[in-house]
């Protein structure tokens, strides 16, 4: 299926452009992380030991922050803070001890315990996450879809075979036409790299990456013209990643982290957002 990408009115795009940059500026700072998944990355300084932390985080994080926060940290301690060492040198068996009393929301002991056995099925097939998604044993599927789609469909498939899943909360897949937001907020981590994003990866650039898709980021996208639909599922983070790309062809969303801060700090007001978005914050 092909995706039509609709124009929607919006400001000039010199204009939008120095009104992201100057948010950025100002907004794009490790200070301003907190509350967020992303602070824990910062504590795994070798890229391959953060990128089993932060896909971890990224699946983890749904429902209240403060929760979030909680059952990262008590699963990474469950793993000594080395999560890649201990999936790759402890047993199913071990996994499934340490994690018998887990519980976050939708997901139970047996989904977590699934996810890191297929976690740890993956890093010893590939040596490391972003092997397993540059060359996926899945094919890519013919569809019209961005790249960047196709493979991380294919790498949630693979995943969920190793873990002999059906299906998992943690791990939605692009091709049923959800945003997947906290799977291309993990791509976002491990691709880009400034100030906030930690980066690690090269098999993606950062001009492939598509907007991790929440309600802060629909309503931000709204209000300043990128986007009419009426419901943030995929087709709809394609179409605002294409506006972005309007601004900046080479880094869509890079201004991610700062745009939805206005949605998740209480000192920030999204109803600012298009009025700062085209004067900037001198304050």
């Amino acid at each position: 299926m092909q995706v039509r990408v609709r124009a929607v009115a919006k400001p000039s795009s010199s204009n939008l452009f120095k009104g992201l940059e100057a948010l950025y500026a100002k907004y794009n700072k490790r200070k301003f992380v907190h509350p967020d998944p992303l602070e824990f990355l910062y504590l795994f300084p070798d890229p391959r030991e953060r990128e089993v932390a932060g896909l971890i985080c990224a699946c983890l994080a749904y429902g209240r922050v403060a929760q979030i926060l909680k059952k990262i940290s008590q699963c990474l301690e469950k793993m000594e803070m080395r999560p890649r060492r201990f999936l790759l040198s402890q047993d199913k068996t071990e996994i499934k001890r340490r994690f018998a009393d887990f519980h976050y929301r939708f997901t139970k002991a047996p989904d977590m315990i699934a996810f890191l056995t297929g976690l740890k099925a993956l890093l010893e097939r590939y040596g490391s996450i972003e092997e397993a998604f540059a060359n996926p044993a899945q094919d890519l599927s013919t569809t019209k879809m961005p790249l960047i789609v196709e493979r991380l469909s294919a790498f949630v498939r693979e995943f969920l075979d190793l873990a002999q899943l059906d299906k998992s909360y943690l791990l939605p897949d692009p091709q049923k036409k959800s945003a997947c937001k906290r799977l291309f907020l993990y791509l976002r981590w491990m691709v880009r790299k400034d100030e906030v994003d930690p980066g690690g990866w090269s098999c993606v650039k950062p001009c492939d990456l598509l907007v991790p898709l929440d309600t802060h980021m629909f309503n931000i996208a709204k209000s300043i013209g990128f986007t009419k639909k009426k419901q943030a599922g995929l087709n709809c983070a394609i179409e605002i990643t294409e506006a972005f790309k309007q601004i900046n062809p080479e880094d869509p969303v890079k201004y991610d982290f700062v745009l939805t801060r206005f949605g998740i700090r209480s000192e920030l007001s999204r109803e600012d957002v298009p009025r700062l978005c085209l004067e900037g914050d001198e304050a």
